[in-house]
């Protein structure tokens, strides 16, 4: 056999290796392009009900009106007017609230849809979690508990729902309990419905983009931890505070960003994963000028509730990519 039927021969061979993946992948995409299909159909018939502001892209306008138009024919919006936030697993928008709110201005956070979400990170945080259907209760049908157990794209789907779920589940909790969140208003397939933080020209920043004063950021930081102590209380961590999910606004704060919420009592690696949590609250505050000793502020939270001390921080939740939490674990 000569060198370039050698190559040949093993060019064929790998042809033939990758073809079952190119298979998976083509399939992939024809059922991403049917659902794409489907959704521009549906926001055909539905455009002439719901005309909104925001002047949206062909999918993102489909998109929205696919996840909005239950909130709209309840009265809870009445128009969409701008993005204030795109992110890789949801957007924010600023919409005028509708006839049923007694407020002038909402924000519908919306998910992107399952099909373009990676879930395969959400391990971490779902350990002894319940999962939740869309009213917020538990999943009692064993057909979708197999369907999640099996990774079926129905039980996928659900897993998503679940995912949204926890998030306004755990901000009715926190909201009633007195925490600095949103206030949530309504839940529909994979759109929340929340206060607008900010007002009809200027959404709130992030607390991590705010120089504060020195005495300003000392009674932030009081307040941060007075919301982690509420949390505590109501037997749910963060899992992902920092101060990229805390919004400032006229010299108060509130917290965002739930789905992945992290149950103490149940989930085995919950210490570790509560204080990453307080160590980026406290490098923040740290670059505030504000002296804070992380790890004696999250143990005096941590056993004030009764929970034990579990593992330190473990590598295996931090990622690498992830400067904050190169810096936790530098600081461990």
């Amino acid at each position: 056999m000569s060198k370039n039927q050698l190559s040949d021969y093993f060019d064929e061979l790998n042809e033939d290796a990758e073809s079952p993946r190119k298979r998976v992948t083509q399939k992939r995409e024809s059922k991403k392009r049917e659902q794409e299909a489907k959704l521009f159909i549906r926001a055909q018939e539905i455009a002439k009900e719901f005309q909104f502001t925001y002047k949206a892209a062909r999918f993102e306008e489909a998109w929205l009106l696919d996840s909005l138009t239950e909130i709209h024919e309840h009265q809870w919006i009445s128009d969409v007017l701008r993005k204030v936030k795109g992110g890789k697993e949801a957007s924010v928008y600023l919409c005028k609230a509708g006839t049923e709110m007694s407020v002038p201005f909402v924000a519908a956070k919306i998910y992107r849809p399952r099909s373009l979400r990676n879930l395969k990170n959400d391990a971490q945080y779902r350990v002894g979690r319940v999962d939740l259907d869309a009213d917020g209760t538990a999943l009692w049908k064993e057909a979708d508990k197999n369907a999640i157990a099996k990774r079926t794209s129905y039980g996928e789907e659900v897993r998503h729902r679940s995912w949204i779920a926890y998030e306004f589940k755990t901000m009715e909790i926190l909201f009633e309990a007195g925490a600095d969140v949103p206030r949530p208003y309504a839940m529909e397939k994979n759109a929340i419905v929340m206060d607008f933080v900010g007002d009809e020209n200027t959404a709130a920043p992030i607390l991590n983009s705010v120089n504060l004063s020195h005495a300003e950021a000392r009674n932030l930081l009081e307040r941060v931890l007075h919301n982690m102590d509420v949390m505590l209380a109501n037997e749910c961590i963060h899992g992902d505070l920092s101060a990229y999910n805390i919004l400032y606004w006229n010299g108060e704060i509130k917290l965002i960003d739930f789905p992945q919420i992290v149950l103490p009592k149940s989930n085995p690696t919950a210490w570790s994963i509560f204080l990453r949590d307080v160590v980026r609250i406290c490098d923040y505050f740290s670059s505030q000028g504000v002296n804070c000793d992380a790890h004696k502020i999250a143990v005096d939270l941590w056993t004030k509730h009764g929970y034990h001390i579990g593992k330190q921080l473990d590598p295996k939740h931090l990622d690498p990519e992830n400067p904050e939490d190169r810096k936790a674990w530098e600081k461990r």
